[in-house]
């Protein structure tokens, strides 16, 4: 299926690795012109010059931290004007109800509440003003599901889908849609990290910290990157103009809801 979208112009945040990496190659596969952000500059650049050989599509970088005013500003300075923008940022580290203090959740919410909404306010003016805009956001299945060691995270993505969900519906009638996706346990750092959280706690290898976690999904395997991608890539396609404000789970079916 061709999404219609080549030529267009891309932000995605937090794309060196994992599911920001996947979002990335699945644009640029689709001749979408990206601007990728990082923290990291070297992992950053080898990722860039690897989507340049495969696809030939234009790729900028910005190592910067997107949870800071300096970081998103470079970011938007080297984008320019922007069609597409994928929200993204790792998730804060997991841990007890008790322990968290208030510059811990001011932490989460800057990097998982605050920064995406910039970006969004920063991005959306002008795609309302050209009549076309794609904002996906990647969130947490906690959203749906809350997972009670990650409740920073449950706390920052809730907090955006809540704007999200009114924001979405005010913009588009000038032809943007803003949808969220909401990923379960997928092949990347972060679930490695979670699994080596298992094993230091339960005292067992990190093989079988996967098997023991891989039980609990129904597909009974971790997502990859690469499909978490391709399904960034069709809600910012020109065939996705009639979803809106949606929160859509890539989980292998882990939360077991109805709705």
């Amino acid at each position: 299926m061709d999404l219609g979208i080549a030529g267009k112009s891309a932000i995605i945040c937090a794309s060196s690795k994992g599911l920001g990496l996947g979002c990335a190659r699945a644009l640029a596969a689709e001749g979408v012109n990206i601007t990728m952000n990082a923290r990291g500059a070297d992992a950053l650049e080898a990722a860039a010059a690897e989507i340049r050989a495969d696809f030939g599509v234009a790729v900028m970088t910005a190592a910067a931290d997107i949870s800071t005013d300096e970081g998103r500003r470079a970011v938007l300075a080297i984008a320019g004007e922007v069609d597409i923008l994928v929200n993204n940022a790792g998730g804060p580290p997991p841990g007890m109800w008790s322990d968290w203090s208030r510059d811990d959740f001011i932490k989460a919410l800057d990097a998982n509440m605050l920064a995406p909404i910039a970006m969004i306010q920063g991005v959306v003016p002008g795609m309302m003003s050209r009549g076309w805009g794609r904002v996906v956001n990647i969130t947490s299945q906690s959203v749906k599901s809350p997972i009670a060691v990650l409740g920073l995270s449950n706390t920052a993505r809730a907090g955006l889908t809540g704007f999200v969900a009114g924001t979405s519906r005010q913009v588009a009638p000038k032809g943007v849609t803003i949808n969220n996706l909401l990923p379960g346990i997928h092949a990347t750092d972060r679930a490695a990290s979670l699994d080596g959280a298992v094993v230091k706690s339960e005292g067992i290898t990190m093989e079988e910290a996967r098997t023991q976690r891989q039980a609990t999904i129904p597909a009974r395997r971790y997502g990859s990157p690469d499909e978490f991608g391709a399904t960034c890539a069709f809600l910012c396609s020109q065939h996705a103009g009639f979803i809106v404000g949606q929160n859509i789970l890539l989980d292998g079916g882990a939360v077991n809801a109805t709705l």
